[in-house]
């Protein structure tokens, strides 16, 4: 049989077996304060697929931009999880207390927050050392800039948030806001932070190109975590003590919904694609699934106890995969195929090598490689 036929064949029988077009999901890293490990949640699924034992208080958690790493920070230490193989990596000491983690875009550099040490640790990930200490207070969130170029801290001693230099890891701006902040997450266009000012209940908006605050928001009691959605026109903000979320539409700054979760929910991130957040509830041993086009909690995912998952833990999304077949060539499913096969010595190695979950799921991957001009076409 040669190609062009192998690959019609082959995909018309796909085709009749799945159905229709699958996407692959993104994995969540929930940090289990009081278990020591990590529940891998499947955003597909909305299923625990692994838990992972990885230390002491693990509080933070940061994935790299290429979902290759999530960086956790436990007593004393950073680790990462290799996330292909679901593996712990010993990072670097860092200070006391650690708590918010962030990556760098080009995942050359970690910041750690350490609560309790009064300084900013940065890691670099080539080495795996620290090559700097920032003093800057006692830390809790951190993010850095879209562009990488500065890390903005919720510093809870001082209740401002301070702007430091990426390159040059210098303190260049402390922005006085409110009453012991938390969580804080910026625009997909980098130009606001928003902030959780824990004491005070409310949010504030960091115009970034002046470091001012621009406008503050009543949310829920404690207010901890702190997400933006990927088109930057809504704000989700997870209130420990009123067991809620707020919805924030920012373009009128005000809180659109409030939504019941679970109990005590603390950290809080959007899915890629922007239709679903997860909240993970340090109280229930949960993570509440919310459906972003209804505002409401279609699942509750039981995970480790005390769950807290503060920071970025889901997996960014992957780019569309490139075969060796040509898109919109009548062979080019074959092609792709013939071409894996002896580079991993068969469909199940090119799955596990590519970060597939089985061969159906890159089989798919190659379909909609092949047919993404046609549909392109289509919409034109």
């Amino acid at each position: 049989m040669n190609l062009r036929i192998y690959g019609l064949f082959a995909i018309a029988a796909l085709a009749a077996t799945i159905g229709g077009p699958q996407t692959l999901a993104q994995k969540a890293y929930i940090t289990n304060q009081n278990s020591g490990n990590v529940s891998v949640v499947d955003t597909k699924t909305n299923t625990v697929i692994a838990t992972i034992p990885i230390g002491n208080s693990p509080d933070g958690v940061a994935v790299t931009s290429d979902g290759s790493r999530a960086y956790v920070t436990i007593t004393g230490q950073l680790s990462a999880v290799d996330t292909a193989t679901n593996t712990v990596i010993p990072i670097a000491s860092v200070g006391g207390e650690p708590f918010g983690v962030a990556v760098t875009p080009d995942g050359t550099k970690v910041y750690v927050a350490n609560e309790s040490g009064n300084y900013v640790s940065v890691i670099a990930t080539a080495s795996n050392t620290v090559i700097a200490t920032i003093p800057v207070g006692g830390g809790r969130g951190v993010v850095v800039s879209p562009d990488g170029t500065r890390v903005y801290l919720a510093d809870n001693n001082s209740d401002s948030v301070w702007v430091v230099d990426t390159a040059t890891n210098l303190l260049i701006a402390t922005i006085p806001i409110g009453d012991s902040l938390f969580g804080l997450a910026v625009t997909p266009d980098g130009t606001k932070v928003y902030v959780a000012e824990f004491n005070l209940g409310s949010v504030a908006e960091i115009d970034t190109a002046t470091n001012t605050v621009k406008a503050t928001m009543p949310v829920g009691k404690n207010p901890h975590g702190v997400a933006v959605t990927p088109d930057g026109t809504k704000v989700y903000v997870a209130n420990a003590v009123t067991d809620n979320v707020s919805v924030i539409d920012t373009a009128t700054n005000a809180v659109k919904i409030t939504i019941p979760v679970g109990m005590d929910p603390d950290g809080v991130a959007v899915t890629p694609d922007g239709s679903k957040v997860y909240v993970a509830n340090s109280q229930s041993n949960s993570v509440s699934v919310i459906d972003v086009a209804t505002n409401t909690v279609v699942a509750a995912v039981p995970v480790g106890t005390a769950p807290i998952a503060f920071g970025v833990f889901i997996q960014p999304e992957k780019p569309p995969p490139k075969f060796a077949g040509t898109p919109g060539k009548a062979n080019c499913f074959g092609v792709s195929v013939t071409a894996l096969v002896p580079q991993y010595g068969g469909l199940n190695g090119a799955a596990a090598a590519l970060g597939y979950p089985s061969v159906r799921a890159l089989q798919q991957a190659i379909m909609e490689f092949c047919e993404r001009l046609t549909r392109e076409d289509a919409t034109r």
